[in-house]
């Protein structure tokens, strides 16, 4: 199973059931050291899925900073349906929580860097 801490469209029920089949159950968490900003979607696809053109984003911010959200347990296809449904605006990496849990999270793609082994995943 993967974590994913969703701060935006991924937490919506119909996201949900159109991506992974089933409304994914959710545990409220935070991401530190980022904020929201947006971020306008061209992708029909993605559009239609989410009924909307602006989708937020996360941009790196000071320690002070906190985004809330929900962590996801998805499977592999899951994970998958996800980064098939995010733009190339955003990169897929894992961060730190609040809760002390380690998370996939997609961040703006500028923000991801290569770091430890750990290449970025950006979407197609």
């Amino acid at each position: 199973m993967h974590l994913l801490f969703s701060y935006g469209t991924l937490r919506l029920p119909d996201v949900q059931r159109a991506l992974f089949g089933r409304e994914v159950p959710t545990t409220p968490d935070a991401l530190v050291g980022y904020r929201l900003g947006t971020v306008r979607i061209t992708d029909p696809r993605v559009i239609a899925t989410s009924g909307s053109d602006e989708h937020p984003i996360l941009v790196r911010a000071g320690v002070a900073d906190q985004v809330p959200g929900a962590c996801l347990r998805l499977d592999d296809a899951e994970l998958a349906a996800a980064d098939a449904y995010e733009v190339a605006d955003y990169a897929r990496a894992l961060r730190p929580l609040a809760s002390g849990a380690q998370a996939w999270v997609y961040l703006a793609a500028t923000e991801v860097t290569e770091a430890a082994g750990e290449p970025p995943r950006t979407s197609a």
